[in-house]
């Protein structure tokens, strides 16, 4: 049996990161920290790569050991349900810090599925 392709899913995480990049690029912590529209498009996109996250396989997960799935999946949640507490460090230190992993591992995957669209 073929397995779903993830290239979707992959996709929705690039292009959450990138749009992400773009949004913030330049900018000082403090200027995010100061403008709703910025981390309300920042949240948005977290939710995005949380979700998607979800759906991607066990087995590309495995390949990526290094990356905290559960984590990536679970800030999802943490935005949606207790978003009046999200402090604009900790999704400025996402944006810096976690994403640039994130994405390298998505695009190594896109790859992979390209070039082998039935994972065999």
């Amino acid at each position: 049996m073929l397995r779903a392709s993830e290239e979707p899913r992959l996709t929705d995480i690039v292009e959450a990161i990138e749009v992400i990049r773009s949004e913030t690029a330049g900018l000082s912590l403090e200027t995010f920290a100061n403008s709703k529209v910025k981390r309300w498009i920042v949240e948005r996109g977290i939710e995005i790569i949380s979700e998607a996250s979800r759906h991607l396989s066990p087995e590309l997960k495995l390949r990526h050991p290094d990356l905290p799935w559960g984590r990536i999946a679970g800030i999802g949640n943490v935005i949606r349900h207790d978003y009046e507490h999200i402090d604009p460090d900790i999704l400025w230190g996402v944006v810096v810090n976690r994403l640039a992993p994130l994405e390298l591992a998505c695009r190594l995957e896109l790859i992979r599925e390209r070039q082998d669209p039935n994972g065999s």
